[in-house]
């Protein structure tokens, strides 16, 4: 009797509880890399919380369909062997089907090898490097633009807007600040600017050694190829040692440490960007209060890129289960639906990318510190499509 009382309840149970209760199927994963601590911390936060903003507006949509959606965040600490060690445990977990990140190009170039093997789809807010999809994987994708057209954007301003004759070119020695410095220079010299100099330095504290030289040459500019947490401080020390060169970099700058790190030196400065500031975009003024209600502080311009980007992997794993009647989809299945979206609206502009992984059009910043704050303003808007992929012989 207690065997039959236990079956009619059990049964009056599934007649009616909600589908969720009876057809939970398990648990996706988006896995988000960035630098969440160390010297660009800033940055990396803005795109882990850019992409659980997404997960969090999307995880009742993913529960009607039987799943609970969970983002997983990894700390990358800008440093290659850390972000590989962590792809290794990202692709090692099954129920991770989306990566977003990194925002260091030479911490991306080698753990996307590891995505590649496993076909976990990459999709990155920040990666600039030409060498990340050139590549030609298809798996790896991102929603910016690349340094091969970011750094020339620079320097044609520089030569044509602003009419300057003259640079002197220091960068980091990372595959992401040498790389749009030297696309900086080669344009530079296509428009007839003097390259006075040309230096590479991991210095972190002290930039005098490489300030003496420079104030002895008298550039009109000085462009810096990497992040704010050098970039700031050689600016700031240029101007005490009384160098008046106009002062330039590229994204690597786009961030309020830039302005807390510089001080007073900060106005008057210009950095390129390949994600605008929230003003810049019609759709952003609701996102920047959503996200100001949700963390308590100010969205900033990869902030926006990461929810981007997590957006378009959610979206893609969404079309696959539906297509597949609510089947878990594979790895491959995601990375193939991730590069098929056409137009997707996101709150940076539409996206959709090429053969490549690039955005088929994307949109280059030129911004100025007018005043001590973040952001800059914008004086230029440039829109790109991407350079074709170079045929392998």
């Amino acid at each position: 009797m207690k065997r039959r009382i236990l079956a009619i309840l059990l049964f009056s149970f599934f007649l009616t509880a909600p589908p969720a209760a009876w057809a939970q199927k398990g648990t996706i994963k988006i896995a988000v890399q960035a630098p969440l601590s160390g010297e660009q911390a800033a940055l990396g936060e803005h795109i882990k919380l850019g992409a659980q903003l997404a997960v969090e507006e999307t995880s009742k949509a993913f529960k009607a369909l039987g799943y609970d959606l969970i983002l997983v965040p990894y700390d990358d600490q800008a440093k290659p062997e850390v972000g590989v060690a962590n792809a290794r445990n990202v692709v090692a977990d099954p129920d991770v089907l989306v990566l977003v990140g990194h925002f260091n190009s030479g911490v991306a170039l080698p753990a996307s090898e590891v995505y590649k093997d496993a076909m976990l789809v990459m999709i990155s807010p920040a990666n600039t490097a030409t060498e990340i999809t050139d590549r030609g994987y298809p798996n790896v994708n991102r929603v910016c633009g690349r340094d091969d057209v970011q750094g020339p954007v620079g320097a044609r301003f520089a030569a044509q807007d602003l009419k300057l004759k003259s640079v002197y070119i220091i960068h980091d020695k990372t595959l992401y600040g040498q790389g749009v410095a030297d696309n900086f220079r080669g344009e530079a010299k296509k428009l007839g600017m003097n390259v006075l100099g040309y230096d590479g330095t991991e210095e972190r504290a002290n930039f005098s050694p490489m300030i003496i030289p420079m104030k002895a040459k008298n550039p009109a500019l000085v462009y810096f190829g990497g992040i704010y947490h050098q970039g700031g401080l050689l600016l700031k020390q240029m101007r005490e040692k009384g160098v008046k060169a106009k002062f330039m970099g590229p994204d690597g700058l786009d961030s309020a440490e830039m302005v807390k790190i510089a001080g007073t030196s900060v106005t008057g400065s210009y950095y390129t960007s390949v994600a605008g500031p929230p003003d810049a975009y019609p759709e952003t003024a609701a996102f920047a209060k959503k996200f100001k209600a949700r963390f308590g502080k100010d969205i900033e311009s990869f902030g926006m890129y990461g929810y981007d980007a997590a957006l378009v992997g959610i979206k893609a794993v969404e079309q696959t289960l539906q297509s597949s009647g609510g089947k878990k989809p594979s790895r491959a299945e995601v990375s193939a639906a991730v590069r098929n979206i056409k137009n997707f609206k996101g709150v940076t502009g539409a996206i959709a990318f090429d053969n490549k992984g690039d955005p088929v059009k994307a949109k280059y910043f030129v911004l100025q510190f007018d005043k001590q704050s973040y952001p800059g303003k914008v004086v230029k808007v440039i829109e790109r499509q991407a350079p074709a992929a170079v045929k392998k012989s």
